[in-house]
């Protein structure tokens, strides 16, 4: 097969080989949307010429998070920074923190840019607002990607894993490895649409094999340290035989410090998510006895590689079936 020309990439680009032939030599003049096309169409046809220095970083991916202080999005803020070293320079990612609790200042970073962008991954709380701006720049035509948790259901691609099935393992394992008969509280953050099907999965597993341990209460965390901890010293004092604990959010290092508190500490079988300083400390000390980890590395490179495949970087379709989440005892430390 013959190699590209100039005439090839205007036909795939839909301009004029006089457009192409001015971007391909850094003569200036086009706009920056004529040029993306012509720099992608070159790509996607292996046009055999490295591009000029000007086109590098063209495109822009912008990532957007919340809460940089715990260690789960600092891990994702950081696989983020070490794949974008990895990949085409072509392709620039920025980060950014909005504020989890601000569903406004999501909405405008979402629809506000003072630049063009190749693509938007999103790693926020669902809302109204939220999802209203979501599907507005969806319909663009704007390549976006929910990580983590869903901001909206329509439109957009989700990479993440099998929540619905994180919380069932997680009633399988309290349900199978508590030593005495009794209740079983669960933890939650109710705004994000992921920790519902994380309960709602725990839920039903224990609808599905009734026995003499059950499901008795749910408690609304925030996630936030100081209210975590109240909420499960306010569980442990309603049942005072409590023999099982599942957080699906996130604050376990006020759970744990709870636990460790307290007599009854290591007779509680907790569950929880993530693998940070903390569980890993917990898992060891006995008061932590599982840990289902999200693999947000496995998450970040999912999400980008489906908006190298939108904008036409690479021809490689991206797997879409959930990230597997791991699961880490104090044995498999």
């Amino acid at each position: 097969m013959s190699k590209a020309n100039y005439t090839d990439i205007a036909r795939e680009a839909g301009v004029g080989t006089a457009t192409v032939e001015r971007v391909m030599n850094g003569r200036g003049g086009v706009r920056p949307e004529l040029v993306e096309k012509v720099v992608i169409a070159a790509r996607s046809l292996d046009y055999p010429r490295v591009l000029p220095d000007t086109h590098r970083g063209l495109l822009r991916v912008d990532v957007l998070m919340v809460r940089p202080e715990t260690t789960f999005y600092r891990r994702l803020s950081k696989a983020f920074e070490q794949i974008a070293h990895s990949i085409d320079p072509l392709l620039v990612v920025h980060r950014r923190f909005v504020e989890e609790m601000n569903p406004q200042e999501i909405a405008r970073a979402i629809t506000a840019a003072d630049y063009p962008r190749a693509g938007l991954i999103l790693a926020v709380p669902n809302s109204p607002l939220v999802k209203a701006a979501v599907e507005a720049v969806a319909a663009q035509g704007m390549p976006i990607v929910h990580v983590v948790t869903r901001a909206s259901e329509d439109q957009v691609e989700f990479v993440g894993i099998d929540n619905y099935a994180a919380g069932r393992t997680a009633a399988h394992f309290i349900c199978r490895m508590v030593r005495s008969q009794g209740p079983v509280v669960a933890l939650c953050h109710p705004i994000y649409q992921v920790h519902r099907d994380r309960i709602r999965g725990f839920s039903e597993y224990f609808r599905d094999h009734p026995g003499s341990i059950n499901f008795e209460w749910l408690g609304f965390t925030r996630d936030e340290e100081r209210f975590s901890a109240e909420t499960l010293i306010m569980a442990m004092q309603k049942y005072s035989n409590l023999v099982g604990l599942y957080n699906a959010g996130g604050a376990n290092s006020a759970l744990i410090d709870v636990l460790r508190r307290s007599d009854r500490g290591r007779d509680i079988l907790f569950v929880g998510h993530e693998l940070t300083d903390y569980t890993r400390t917990a898992l060891r000390d006995g008061i932590m006895d599982v840990v289902l980890d999200q693999a947000p590395e496995a998450q970040a490179q999912r999400a980008l590689d489906i908006v190298l495949h939108r904008v036409g970087l690479t021809k490689i379709e991206p797997d879409r079936n959930p990230i597997r989440f791991i699961t880490i005892t104090a044995e498999s430390l």
